[in-house]
């Protein structure tokens, strides 16, 4: 059993079957919501170091959405200092457990902490990836 430190958005379904999946495991959670944290540039380094643009930002952010931010144009640090701004833009969920900072739920570094599923389930791909994103429905054009 881990403590586990998961940086979500409240109410996104995939993050609730994530949680369900590591709390199934054993492992105490604790929620951080990722869009009242407060962010800088070095922490969220600590999830994104090494990757590009585009596998670290939310492709269902409206903004992302909307072409009105377009991630394979943008270095890391652009993306990192729009995702500072706007937590929106994060690729969830972030992921902190036994000294690790992992960014996004199929990362192999989370595979122990998985316990008993089996990966048939889609816990990634967010229902909303063709239609109005929960923020869009809620009203909140972020």
């Amino acid at each position: 059993m881990a403590d586990i430190v998961f940086y979500e958005k409240p109410g996104c379904t995939n993050g609730e079957k994530q949680k369900a999946i590591l709390r199934a495991a054993g492992h105490n959670l604790h929620t951080i919501d990722i869009l009242r944290y407060s962010w800088n540039q070095e922490k969220l380094l600590d999830f994104v170091a090494g990757k590009k643009p585009v596998e670290i930002m939310n492709h269902t952010a409206p903004a992302i959405k909307k072409r009105e931010i377009i991630p394979e144009r943008l270095s890391l640090t652009e993306a990192v200092e729009m995702m500072v701004a706007d937590p929106i833009l994060i690729r969830r969920p972030l992921v902190e457990v036994d000294s690790l900072k992992i960014q996004g739920f199929m990362d192999p570094r989370l595979a122990p902490y998985l316990g008993e599923w089996d990966g048939e389930d889609d816990v990634i791909t967010c229902p909303n990836l063709n239609t109005l994103s929960c923020d869009e429905q809620k009203g909140r054009d972020r």
